[in-house]
């Protein structure tokens, strides 16, 4: 800590990623395989998709504040 002062602005944002990285462990697997399957979908029909302003307007709308 004493030598944080030493790094630049730069140098010390990506130490601070670099610690927030070490407690992150990711997507287990089953996650991961998840989310390539879905992408492989919207790949194969892109219409299948919605924007993100549409999902916002139905959740709203299932989900009033």
């Amino acid at each position: 800590m004493q030598q944080l002062p030493v790094f630049t602005l730069a140098e010390r944002q990506m130490i601070v990623r670099q610690a927030f990285e070490l407690d992150d462990p990711g997507l287990p697997a089953g996650d991961v395989a998840l989310v390539e399957e879905r992408l492989a979908a919207y790949h194969a029909d892109p219409s299948s998709a919605v924007s993100l302003d549409e999902m916002k307007r139905r959740l709203r709308s299932r989900f009033p504040a």
